[in-house]
């Protein structure tokens, strides 16, 4: 199973698979998704509706099985993730921004779950200034099209 960050919507609108230009693509995630491999994350699906376009009217459209709200199974997970964060180096600013992002929440589900977190985030594993290698350093995240397994 696969959880789909943000980028992936975004940038699939964006540059690769416009709705007016590929709509073939958008069936295709749907048909996945009711096959049980595709979903995404409540708070992912926030940010993607929040901004108030094409692409959010898509995801409001979506069954609500399409997004994976956070439940108690997953307190393990976001303590895992919490936990390395905060203890990774980072500038405090750049931990509370991470806490507050869809990120910590897609990284710490996807561990609870076991599911392959798909984004087009590149890690920055010198970076102090924002969090940008939690998947990588925790779950072993590779780009898209290179997924990885979420292991606990």
């Amino acid at each position: 199973m696969y959880l789909l960050d943000a980028n992936v919507f975004i940038d699939a609108k964006n540059k690769y698979f416009a709705f007016d230009i590929v709509p073939a693509f958008w069936d295709w995630m749907v048909v996945q998704h009711l096959a049980g491999k595709v979903f995404t994350v409540q708070a992912v699906y926030d940010e993607v509706v929040g901004g108030g376009d094409d692409l959010a009217q898509w995801m409001k459209a979506q069954p609500a099985s399409f997004r994976i709200a956070p439940g108690s199974a997953d307190s393990a997970g976001l303590t895992t993730v919490s936990a390395w964060v905060s203890g990774a180096g980072f500038r405090p600013a750049a931990v509370s921004d991470f806490l507050a992002a869809a990120d910590y929440f897609i990284v710490a589900q996807a561990l609870t779950l076991g599911y392959t977190v798909v984004t087009h985030e590149t890690p920055d594993p010198a970076s102090k200034r924002r969090v940008k290698d939690s998947r990588r350093m925790l779950c072993g995240r590779r780009r898209m099209g290179q997924p990885v397994q979420v292991a606990a």
